[in-house]
């Protein structure tokens, strides 16, 4: 069912043009209630929230064969998020109210959004109550695990890349740069992660889902 209701997406918003955009370009503005939706072609775009003293909080990323706000297109809830490119990014642009019509004809469709919505639900569940009982620490180490898993790529010698620097993994977690750095470095002392400018190699990702487990 899973694969179908991708191909019914894929081929429904293939008929609307393709939109390029470019790295750090903001294509939804917080308090903008889209005429369009956005369904991410290639490259990633991520949903954040500013806070009162002016820090950007990462509430989500999307990948390619997202299609978004869907809060906004199922429930008409009004937006409240920006949503920036990270890196070039290609999407397509379809009348909202299409999709919705589009959404209610097809149960395939509706059942897989349902579980994405549900997906992500149990994501910011957990990352709450993490931001509500653990140390910068163990936030630092569940972050690295949940991003890991969406978006490293894989090395010959079994290292993950991740393509995120401490200020972006800062702003993922709710802590400060500093903080960041400081929990990452004992990582590193412990042979587990390497730190570049714009990367963090996971030597381990077993023994860091282990670390995480151990300090719960």
């Amino acid at each position: 069912m899973k694969d179908l209701a991708f191909k019914k997406i894929d081929d429904f918003f293939c008929r609307y043009p393709l939109r390029k955009y470019e790295d750090h370009q903001i294509i939804i503005q917080a308090g903008d209630n889209p005429a369009y939706a956005f369904y991410l072609v290639s490259g990633n775009v991520r949903q954040y929230d500013i806070s009162n003293s002016g820090n950007e909080v990462v509430v989500n990323v999307f990948k390619e064969g997202s299609f978004l706000p869907l809060t906004w297109i199922i429930n008409q809830t009004p937006n409240i998020y920006f949503f920036d490119c990270m890196g070039p990014v290609e999407a397509r642009l379809a009348p909202v109210g299409e999709v919705v019509d589009f959404i209610k004809s097809n149960n395939e469709v509706s059942f897989n959004i349902v579980s994405r919505l549900l997906s992500g639900s149990n994501g910011i569940q957990r990352r709450m109550a993490h931001l509500m009982a653990s140390s910068g620490y163990i936030r630092v180490l569940f972050e690295l695990t949940v991003e890991c898993k969406r978006f490293c790529k894989k090395q010959k010698d079994g290292s993950l890349i991740l393509a995120m620097s401490e200020n972006e993994l800062a702003k993922r977690s709710g802590l400060s740069r500093e903080t960041v750095s400081h929990e990452l470095n004992k990582l590193k002392k412990n042979g587990l992660v390497e730190i570049g400018r714009k990367d963090i190699i996971i030597k381990d990702f077993c023994k860091i889902e282990d670390e995480l487990g151990t300090n719960l």
